[in-house]
């Protein structure tokens, strides 16, 4: 818990000096746990965790009546912004163009604002009106009790799905999945495999200046704000990997780069929204994949014991798996 807590301190320290002023107040049980920080021009600060937001006070207090949170002002929202782009906006401005910055640690900022278009699309986003600052959380071991249901053999592995609702722990799990595949293990007989982690928003390995701030492992090769159809076939064409990691896939062109995957002999795990097998059966993109049965494995989440639990694996038939569930 105490490192969660460091983290915690650390992050505020990219904050406006009143904001973290009081933010560092709030009860040290509740840092750890902290998902998100919201700042939103002329409302009161909010923290969410457990699935619950809360307003906090200028006593570092937590409450669920908006009257007592401190009010977020333009001055917090302008200093903050100046803060988390190292008073350089215009070095951010891809991210910027995208919704959102990555800070040191691999947290990412979400930006709301005035967007605005030029001839190429969104080129900038400015009179920033809210900052969500997402904490990026590392479960390391999450995975560990998956593992041996994921491969064939020593060098071998089951296409893998996993189904998840919003901020049920989807892109945690992944990271550690692709960490264990990347790193093989000892206690699974399995030797590593070379990973091509397609990290279009910056979320999975939260690249910062060249620098992997998470940790997905030694035989892991990360494109960083890619395009998942465009990643998948860079990594088909230059990086030879034996697993592609995708996160969030849903689009036709995601999955026309997935068939020139699995084409090229390469085996593939992804993320996509979701609470069932039969929800994404629906969805008109991915009917194709499943009339196919390219997924090997299912993994549904759900938060009924906490954020990442496992409600079920499943095989490609929807057949469920026993396995025996760690932490």
């Amino acid at each position: 818990m105490m490192k969660e807590v460091k983290i915690y301190d650390s992050l505020i320290g990219n904050l406006n000096e009143d904001l973290k002023n009081v933010l560092i107040k709030i009860p040290l049980h509740i840092k750890g746990k902290v998902e998100e920080i919201r700042l939103k021009k002329e409302k009161p600060l909010m923290i969410y965790y457990e699935g619950k937001d809360y307003f906090v006070t200028k006593t570092g207090n937590l409450s669920k009546d908006m009257s007592k949170g401190i009010i977020v002002g333009e001055n917090h929202i302008v200093s903050t912004f100046q803060l988390i782009s190292n008073y350089s906006p215009y070095a951010y401005l891809e991210e910027i163009r995208n919704g959102y910055i990555t800070i040191t640690g691999g947290h990412r900022v979400g930006i709301g604002g005035k967007v605005v278009y030029g001839n190429k699309g969104i080129e900038n986003i400015k009179n920033i009106s809210s900052m969500n600052i997402r904490i990026a959380r590392e479960k390391m071991g999450i995975s560990d009790s998956l593992i041996p249901n994921l491969i064939k053999g020593k060098k071998d592995f089951f296409n893998t799905l996993i189904i998840s609702p919003p901020q049920c722990g989807k892109t945690t799990l992944l990271r550690d999945i692709v960490r264990n595949l990347s790193n093989g293990t000892i206690t699974s007989n399995y030797e590593g495999f070379k990973v091509s982690l397609i990290d279009e928003r910056s979320e999975l390995a939260g690249m910062y200046n060249g620098v992997a701030q998470k940790d997905v492992g030694l035989r892991t090769d990360i494109l960083d704000g890619c395009l998942k159809s465009d990643g998948i076939i860079m990594a088909i064409r230059s990086l030879s990997p034996d697993i592609i990691a995708v996160d969030e896939i849903g689009g036709k062109r995601d999955v026309d780069a997935i068939h020139e995957a699995l084409r090229a002999g390469i085996k593939l795990i992804a993320t996509i929204h979701g609470s069932s097998i039969h929800e994404i059966r629906e969805k008109l993109s991915m009917r194709d994949i499943f009339q196919e049965k390219i997924f090997e494995r299912y993994i549904v989440l759900d938060r009924s014991k906490g954020v990442g639990t496992v409600r079920e694996l499943l095989d490609g038939n929807g057949k469920s798996i026993p396995f025996i569930k760690g932490a």
